[in-house]
Parts: structure tokens; C-alpha cells; sequence
């Protein structure tokens, strides 16, 4: 299987094998996203940007709906967002949205 067919299998994977862990189906409650982040979460790279620890503020960031649960789109959003956040260390990139990100003259945030 290519690396990235095997990237989204996993996602998918990942999210229904927590998912189905209690609460609702394919929605993953309080406990289950602490679960998930605390076994599948092991690099200091990504633990330092989203942790078990943290599931108060996980769980209001990636429950856009605000029904206690987070579905398979929230999940996405937040491995996307650790997708970013990885990508900006390994290039040392400050992620600046917009048009012309990154071009000659542009001041980094900081």
C-alpha cells in the first residue's frame, strides 16, 4: 500500500477504533479522544501541541457543534492541525496565512 493510502487508513482507522470504545458510535466522547491522545500521540513534537492532559480545551476547540462529542470532521480538523504544526517545525515555517506567504521583503510573525 502507498504511504499516503496507508496515512488515511490509519486516520480513519485510528478515530473508529476510539470511537467505538463507549459513548456513540462514531463520535468520539471526553474519554475517548484522552485515550486516543495519550496512546497514539508518543512524539514530543505533537505532544507539546495537543496532550491528554489538555482535554478541556481539546475538546472545546474540536467540538465545533458543541454537542460534548467530536465526529470524524472534527477529528480531521485537529489532524490537520497537527499535520501543520509538525510541517512549520520541520521547516521552520511560522505558518502565515495568505497570498504570497513566504515571498522576499514579508516580516515572520512572532
Amino acid at each position: 500500500m502507498a504511504r499516503l493510502d496507508q496515512v488515511i487508513t490509519n486516520i480513519v482507522d485510528i478515530f473508529m477504533e476510539y470511537a467505538d470504545d463507549g459513548g456513540k458510535k462514531r463520535q468520539l466522547n471526553k474519554e475517548e479522544l484522552k485515550k486516543l491522545f495519550e496512546q497514539e500521540i508518543q512524539s514530543p513534537d505533537l505532544k507539546d501541541k495537543i496532550s491528554a492532559g489538555d482535554i478541556e480545551e481539546a475538546m472545546d476547540m474540536l467540538d465545533k457543534n458543541h454537542d460534548g462529542e467530536v465526529n470524524f470532521r472534527e477529528f480531521c480538523r485537529c489532524v490537520c492541525v497537527l499535520a501543520k504544526c509538525y510541517f512549520q517545525k520541520k521547516t521552520g515555517r511560522g505558518g502565515k496565512r495568505g497570498k504570497g506567504k513566504g515571498q522576499e521583503g514579508e516580516e515572520e510573525e512572532g
